[in-house]
C-alpha cells in the first residue's frame, strides 16, 4: 500500500508566464504524488486569468510590491520577473492554506528520480511513490537545525561515481531549486538572480545550515530553451551578472570563476572551508586546550 503524504505539507509550484506549460504538475502526478499542490504567481502576471482558468483554487496569488517590502533586491535594475518575490512570499502562503512544510518546485520539472538504490549502489531509477520519499525528507528535516534542505540536480551528477554527488548518499553544503521548509524555520532570499546561491552562501556564512540530498534529484528543461519565466533575463544578461551577484553578498569567499570542458561560461566559485563554519565537537577538544572553540562554546 502506497503511503500518503501528510495533511500539512504542500507543493508550491512557482510559475510566470507560463500557464499553458506548468509541466511540474503532470511530473508530480505520474511520480505518485498524492499531497496538496499549488501554483504561486505574482499580481503582475499577464496571463493571471489564464492560469486561473485553468487550475481554480489551486492558484494562489501574492503582491509583488508588498513582498518586496521584506528582503535586499540587491539591485536597482527595473527587471521584475525574478523568482525571489515568489521563494520570500511562501511562507506567508504556507501559513494562509494552513500548512507546517512546503516545498518550492519550478514549474519546469520533467522527472524526479533516485539515484541511489536500497543497497547504495549508484544509478539512476525513478521515483513511483514520491510520498513515502517525502515524508523520509520530512522526517530528516525535522531531525537537524536546517533552514531548508533540497533535492540534487542532474548536473549535479557530472563525473558519475567520480564527481562528488555520486560517490555515496550524504548531503552536500548547497542547496538549490527544491527548497523544502517549514514556516517556523522563516528566513529570506536576497539578491535578484542567483537568489538561491546568494542565500545559502550568505546565512551559511553565518551559521545557518542548508543541504543537498543526494539520493533524489529532479530533472529540469534547459533553461533557455523554454519560454517565459526567468528565460528571457538569463538570455538578456547572461551568467556573467548573475554570478556577480553571489559575490556582492559573500565576498570573502565567493568569486567569479568559469567552468564547462568544452564550452567555458561564467560561473561562481564557492570556498567552502572559508563560506561556512567548521566547529570541532567537544568530544574532539585536547586535553589542557582551553582557548579551542567547540560546539558548546559556541
Amino acid at each position: 500500500m502506497l503511503q500518503m503524504i501528510r495533511s500539512d505539507f504542500c507543493m508550491f509550484i512557482l510559475s510566470h508566464g507560463r500557464a499553458n506549460n506548468v509541466v511540474t504538475v503532470d511530473s508530480l502526478l505520474r511520480h505518485g504524488y498524492t499531497g496538496k499542490f499549488f501554483i504561486v504567481i505574482d499580481d503582475e502576471d499577464k496571463q493571471r486569468s489564464e492560469y486561473e482558468q485553468r487550475y481554480g483554487d489551486k492558484v494562489l496569488v501574492f503582491s509583488k510590491a508588498e513582498v518586496e517590502k521584506t528582503f535586499d533586491v540587491g539591485d536597482n535594475f527595473p527587471e521584475r520577473r525574478a523568482v525571489i518575490w515568489a521563494r520570500n512570499a511562501c511562507f506567508e502562503l504556507a501559513a494562509q492554506v494552513n500548512c507546517k512544510y512546503f516545498m518550492q518546485l519550478d514549474d519546469d520539472y520533467i522527472r524526479f528520480q533516485f539515484r541511489f538504490d536500497r543497497n547504495c549502489r549508484f544509478g539512476t531509477w525513478d521515483a513511483k511513490d514520491l510520498d513515502e520519499a517525502l515524508e523520509w525528507m520530512i522526517e530528516y528535516y525535522d531531525s537537524i537545525p536546517a533552514l531548508s534542505i533540497c533535492l540534487a540536480q542532474g548536473g549535479d551528477f557530472i563525473g558519475g561515481t567520480n564527481g562528488g554527488f555520486g560517490k555515496a548518499i550524504t548531503a552536500k553544503r548547497k542547496a538549490m531549486n527544491t527548497f523544502l521548509c517549514r514556516v517556523d524555520r522563516p528566513f529570506k532570499f536576497v539578491g535578484r538572480i542567483n537568489e538561491d546561491v546568494n542565500t545559502y552562501t550568505s546565512l551559511g556564512h553565518r551559521g545557518s545550515l542548508f543541504l543537498t540530498l543526494t539520493c533524489l534529484m529532479i530533472v529540469q528543461k534547459i533553461t533557455q530553451s523554454n519560454a517565459g519565466g526567468m528565460s528571457e533575463m538569463y538570455l538578456a544578461s547572461g551568467t556573467y551578472i548573475k554570478s556577480f551577484y553571489s559575490v556582492m553578498y559573500q565576498p570573502s569567499s565567493v568569486k567569479i570563476s568559469d567552468m564547462g570542458e568544452v564550452h567555458r561560461r561564467i560561473h561562481h566559485s564557492i570556498d567552502w572551508e572559508t563560506t561556512v563554519p567548521q566547529i570541532i565537537r567537544q568530544s574532539y577538544r585536547k586535553p589542557g586546550n582551553d582557548n579551542a572553540v567547540t560546539d558548546d562554546a559556541a
